[in-house]
């Protein structure tokens, strides 16, 4: 089961199929996504009981003791979908992740895998910005030192901004994208096994580890160094990968295809010193080989951090100089009117050169030429 968190999580849920469960703050957001399981998380201050988050990830925290109860069970083992910048998604998956780092000894099992949806800092407000650098250097710090989650998948919206695709299609390319990585272990089991074997539980136990997934699929030219092809396949959905720690493919090769192809990509990943888990197939409906691969590395949050730390000095010290430069220009007009007419006055009455004070206070930036 897949669980959407907050505004983006949910929606990107239902994107991926009717038997999955959303939770927010919103009630009315809740009621429009065509899912089975609904959880409505009460956020509430001083005034009375509020219809959204407002971006603050302090009500979805808050929120979360509402429905603690009822959704920690139902993660358990299975995948969660959030949004980092806003209120809901962040606060909810951000207690998630503390409580999942408190416990001790979590069965493999039952690790959660994770899918966050980070801003693009260019084009988003500045407020998803210091959220994000929030929920990276806290929660999900702490959750990647316990070992306690599985996977966790960083998804940008920097290629949603950049191609000016609407939400619903956007959520589409990751709903997609997702499937294509589920849809491994199926492969394995229904077509024509060649060499190797990714079953179910194989592919369980790699998703349940507690590293960040890389995936990508693309035609496969085994002419080509495989790393070479990993490069031009970025999946621009995802960040780019550090160097793997574990390596998962899939290959589907059509009829009339050798099969030994497949050491090609063996010979890549030996250069990078990981065993990769494998399955090689045979798929008669393609008409090129086709590889499914997926990377788990290990990324300090504090990197991710320092990212978005740089966006948010650009992005301050341009909010600050416009506010700046809007407060300043009627006052230091008149200042500066105020200023020359002083300087005028003064002159006339020591008898100095009105013209070459001026000139000396325009030299110092005290008057505007």
């Amino acid at each position: 089961m897949v669980i959407g968190i907050g505004g983006a999580g949910g929606r990107i849920a239902a994107q991926i199929g009717g038997n999955n469960a959303a939770v927010n703050v919103s009630e009315a957001e809740l009621s429009r996504l065509p899912v089975t399981h609904k959880i409505h998380a009460f956020a509430s201050t001083e005034k009375g009981e509020l219809k959204g988050s407002r971006k603050d990830p302090q009500l979805g925290r808050a929120a979360f003791n509402q429905v603690r109860a009822q959704l920690l069970p139902m993660t358990k083992g299975n995948t969660v979908i959030a949004s980092s910048g806003g209120g809901t998604g962040n606060g909810i998956s951000a207690q998630l992740l503390e409580t999942f780092a408190s416990w001790k000894d979590l069965p493999e099992a039952d690790r959660t895998q994770f899918v966050i949806v980070l801003p693009y800092g260019q084009r988003e407000p500045l407020e998803y910005v210091e959220n994000t650098i929030e929920f990276l250097q806290g929660p999900l710090s702490k959750a990647v030192d316990s070992g306690n989650t599985g996977n966790i998948i960083l998804v940008s919206n920097r290629l949603k901004f950049e191609k000016r695709l609407t939400e619903d299609a956007f959520n589409k390319m990751i709903a997609e994208s997702l499937a294509q990585l589920d849809a491994i272990p199926g492969k394995g089991d229904t077509l024509e096994l060649l060499e190797g074997h990714i079953d179910p539980e194989d592919f369980k136990a790699f998703r349940q580890k507690s590293f960040f997934n890389y995936f990508s699929c693309f035609d496969y030219d085994s002419s080509r160094w495989f790393g070479d092809q990993i490069d031009q396949h970025y999946n621009e959905l995802l960040l780019r990968p550090d160097a793997p720690i574990e390596a998962l493919f899939l290959l589907e090769i059509p009829a009339g295809h050798d099969a030994a192809m497949f050491y090609n990509i063996l010979d890549h990943f030996a250069a990078q010193k990981v065993q990769p888990h494998y399955s090689v197939v045979r798929n008669p409906a393609l008409q090129v080989p086709r590889v499914s691969v997926s990377l788990l590395y290990s990324r300090k949050p504090v990197d991710l951090v320092n990212d978005y730390r740089r966006v948010n000095e650009e992005m301050t010290r341009t909010k600050v100089g416009r506010h700046i430069e809007q407060q300043r220009s009627p006052a230091m007009a008149t200042l500066e009117v105020r200023l020359e007419e002083d300087t005028r006055r003064l002159s006339q009455e020591t008898g100095g050169k009105v013209d070459e004070v001026t000139a000396v206070l325009r030299r110092i930036g005290k008057l505007r030429s």
